[in-house]
């Protein structure tokens, strides 16, 4: 009987072992892959942001597809300006006051130097741009979400974006339990909410829900 007990309690104790073990182990290992899979997805929406914000500078507006802005970015192109601070007299108020010359009109000029191509500028040789609308993670087949419109505010009228990808997408392999924790933070050393995003529907802005470790390199930390 000594020996059965015995063995029992190797078995709850090694049993209870593990379990402590898994305790342990397992947010570590859950943070470590989360925070590779986040930087790399938010290099992803980094190029997306780049492309969108290129995009509203040449027409206005923030592209609410990606098929439309890949092409914009295989076709469209930068106008290099040039500002000229310039002044000339003020005809009509001289003649106003008899004077020749003694009050000037100062204006800005803006010239047009050349052209660029957008995708030079953004991506050089590189043609990821292609892709970015697919979510970066090795074994997941999804594509991030992206909307755009116009936002009404102060009765000013703003073009605005937000691409964004669920977490539950991110890190669909991993503890349930901890991945339910992480869509649940609300600190400013993590990811906000149950999306990593960029750009907002609601409000005037075009930065990322991440911290700015993620805007980092490891060189860098």
């Amino acid at each position: 009987m000594k020996i059965v007990i015995q063995l029992v309690l190797l078995v709850i104790i090694g049993v209870l072992g593990y379990l402590l073990y898994n305790s342990i182990s397992g947010p570590v290992r859950f943070n470590k892959v989360k925070e590779a899979r986040y930087r790399t997805v938010i290099e992803s929406l980094k190029d997306i942001r780049s492309a969108q914000l290129a995009h509203q500078e040449v027409t206005g507006e923030f592209s609410g597809n990606f098929d439309g802005l890949v092409k914009f970015i295989d076709t469209a192109q930068f106008a290099i300006t040039q500002r000229r601070d310039t002044s000339y007299a003020d005809v009509e108020k001289n003649k106003a006051f008899g004077i020749d010359e003694g009050y000037f009109i100062e204006e800005v000029l803006i010239d047009t130097l050349r052209f660029q191509s957008v995708k030079d500028s953004l991506f050089k040789d590189s043609d990821r741009y292609r892709t970015m609308m697919k979510v970066p993670i090795e074994d997941i087949d999804a594509n991030f979400e992206v909307q755009a419109g116009v936002l009404e505010k102060n009765d000013n009228s703003y073009s605005v974006f937000e691409v964004k990808v669920s977490k539950d997408v991110i890190l669909h392999d991993l503890n349930k339990d901890l991945l339910f924790q992480e869509k649940q933070v609300n600190s400013v050393d993590g990811v906000n909410g149950a999306y990593l995003k960029v750009g907002s529907m609601s409000e005037i802005n075009t930065s990322g829900n991440w911290p700015k470790v993620y805007d980092t390199t490891k060189e860098d930390q």
